[in-house]
């Protein structure tokens, strides 16, 4: 049995460099968070502490009045450091949260930790990396205003390039002063905090082992950077000044400073946009090579699946829904992504799902992100504990966008209710054509079939249907049916899919024995189109969704009847149901279309 350690933290000072240097060069991180100095003069805006257990180094900073902590650094045994984490947060009242972490690193604590985690990407702190032969070179089409921009700089030859050295600091300073005086008008705290901590990297340059660079134009320093070396193949860059009205600066200093303080690496890392948008346009304006993922990991009881193991879910999904394995897996393989479906965990597997799906649904004029819920289930064994109800309040937490949804029944529209949920999007009476259309009748009456497989070529041989009417008559694709449907939909209320869940739509349409139609008219000065996606159901036709208008449909639907071998078509919407958060509260949810709810 492994003796217990302490793992005491202290806050980080220039001692803590060789040791904290040593542990990261074990792990070679690629994240641009993982070097001492950037920890250093970081630390008092985050007091940031450090400390070691376990043969591993670990990184300790406040943010929001709770502290986070880096993912365990070194040789040592990282997944002893973190159950320690666990343990010591619990005893404090709260839950470990470990960022940033990197891919590697998630994928550890999902092979460790199953269940324990909710483990989210921040598009807002993920780094940008480019190859040193890009940003040396400038080749490419591509690049070729950044190769502009810098001929316009050199023009007329008067401007060098030096390495920092302590003797340019002061003069770095009085730059950063003057650069900063130009942002008055939009100064913030962020501006401040990064102001001050360049001040810590300009008073320990030396002790830190920064690399910088400085840039003259007619005898005037009018740029600078700063970093070092994050791991033995790429080189992080932490400061980047220059004057903005200076065309060609910005350009200038970042290819210079590549050119002569990092050609011993492959890449260059530009760090993160911090969700500033001009700053996230500025560097996707180089085309990063890599764009590094980084997550926020989050302890948790309400955690996402794990796309890589799917079979205790393929599991809970056949026993609460009865769906064959091989529709269960049309589903994972299409929708299921890392971070759409959240799952419960008790007994080492997942009990309880339920899928998140976005999509925009239009509100007061203006397109709204929002997650429609699908497959919500929990294993039989473990009903009556709240978990489904424990992960709808979760993902509105967690989300803050209009959660939407189609029950199945009228019991579940009940439950459904009972936990905020508001019928939405004007269900209509089901219809039935048989030769004419008759009365309405109540869509309870119509039994969905079971999902059966049927070989491609046959559908395609049963399929095969070249006019209807007057109409041409096309296999749709994704890109042209939501063109289509979006168009004919449009308006407050209406529920948007993009081209990725249209495709399954008609993947899992065709899975069960449907067709999805693209249909034209080439009329002389109106071209008209519309789609239709239809699946036979025992003997009748269901018409799952289309823009043909009353009269067009019921003129192609005898002609369509008889080619799909069927005595009866009918329709239905039935509507759905939202919780809308509290800043959409006075919307009238009873507007819209739902229509087609996809899995």
């Amino acid at each position: 049995m492994l003796e217990l350690e302490e793992l005491n933290f202290h806050s980080i000072s220039i001692e803590d460099k060789d040791w904290i240097n040593r542990m990261l060069k074990e792990d070679q991180p690629d994240a641009c968070e993982y070097t001492f100095a950037n920890n250093y003069i970081w630390a008092k805006v985050y007091d940031v502490q450090v400390g070691r257990a376990y043969g591993c180094g670990v990184i300790r900073y406040r943010e929001q009045e709770k502290f986070q902590y880096s993912f365990p650094f070194g040789a040592g045994d990282k997944r002893r450091v973190i159950e320690h984490l666990i343990n010591s947060c619990a005893a404090n009242g709260y839950g470990l949260i470990l960022n940033p972490v990197t891919e590697a690193y998630r994928s550890k604590l999902t092979e460790w930790f199953p269940g324990v985690f909710e483990i989210c990407a921040d598009r807002d702190s993920y780094d940008y990396v480019y190859t040193v032969e890009k940003l040396s070179t400038l080749r490419g089409r591509k690049l070729h205003g950044k190769r502009n921009h810098i001929a316009r700089f050199m023009d007329d030859g008067d401007w060098r390039y030096e390495t920092m050295t302590t003797d340019h600091i002061s003069e770095c300073r009085r730059m950063a002063r003057e650069w900063a005086a130009l942002r008055t008008d939009k100064w913030n705290d962020e501006m401040q905090q990064e102001i001050d901590v360049l001040e810590e990297a300009f008073s320990h340059f030396g002790e830190l082992g920064l690399s910088g660079g400085v840039l003259y134009k007619s005898g005037v320093l009018v740029a600078f950077t700063i970093g070092e070396p994050l791991n033995s193949d790429t080189f992080v860059v932490h400061f980047e000044k220059a004057y903005p009205d200076l065309q060609g600066a910005y350009p200038m200093i970042n290819q210079q400073f590549v050119l002569h303080e990092a050609q011993d690496f492959t890449y260059v890392n530009r760090e993160e946009d911090t969700g500033d948008l001009g700053l996230r346009k500025a560097k996707l304006s180089y085309y990063p090579d890599i764009l590094l993922r980084k997550y926020r990991s989050v302890q948790s009881h309400v955690v996402f699946a794990d796309r890589k193991q799917t079979e205790p879910i393929i599991t809970l999904w056949n026993r609460c829904f009865g769906d064959d394995r091989a529709y269960i897996e049309l589903y994972l393989q299409n929708r299921l992504e890392s971070e759409n479906m959240y799952v419960i965990y008790e007994d080492n597997r997942p009990v309880s799902m339920a899928s998140l799906l976005p999509v925009q649904v239009t509100i007061h004029g203006r397109k709204e992100k929002a997650r429609y819920v699908y497959a919500v289930a929990t294993l039989p064994e473990y009903r009556s504990r709240g978990y489904a109800s424990e992960i709808i309040r979760h993902a509105t937490d967690r989300y803050m966008e209009p959660l939407i949804l189609q029950p199945a029944d009228r019991d579940l529209q009940g439950y459904y209710g009972e936990r905020g949920f508001v019928d939405a999007f004007g269900q209509s009476p089901c219809w039935i054509y048989a030769g004419r259309c008759t009365s309405a009748v109540s869509a309870d009456n119509i039994q969905p079939r079971v999902h059966e497989v049927q070989a491609a070529e046959e559908m395609a041989a049963k399929d095969k249907l070249d006019l209807l009417g007057s109409w041409q008559v096309f296999d749709a694709e994704e890109k042209e049916y939501k063109a289509v449907r979006d168009q004919f939909f449009e308006g407050e209320g209406y529920v948007e899919w993009d081209e990725k869940a249209i495709a399954y739509a008609i993947k899992e349409n065709q899975f069960c024995g449907g067709r999805t139609l693209l249909l034209a008219q080439d009329e002389a000065e109106t071209p008209k189109k519309a789609v239709l996606m239809y699946r036979i159901e025992k003997n009748g036709l269901h018409i799952i969704e289309t823009t043909l208008d009353d009269a067009a449909l019921y003129d192609v639907l005898p002609e369509l009847l008889e080619h799909t071998g069927t005595a009866w078509a009918y329709e239905r919407n039935m509507g759905g149901m939202v919780l809308l958060p509290e800043r959409l509260k006075d919307w009238d949810c009873q507007e819209g279309y739902l229509g087609l709810t996809l899995g």
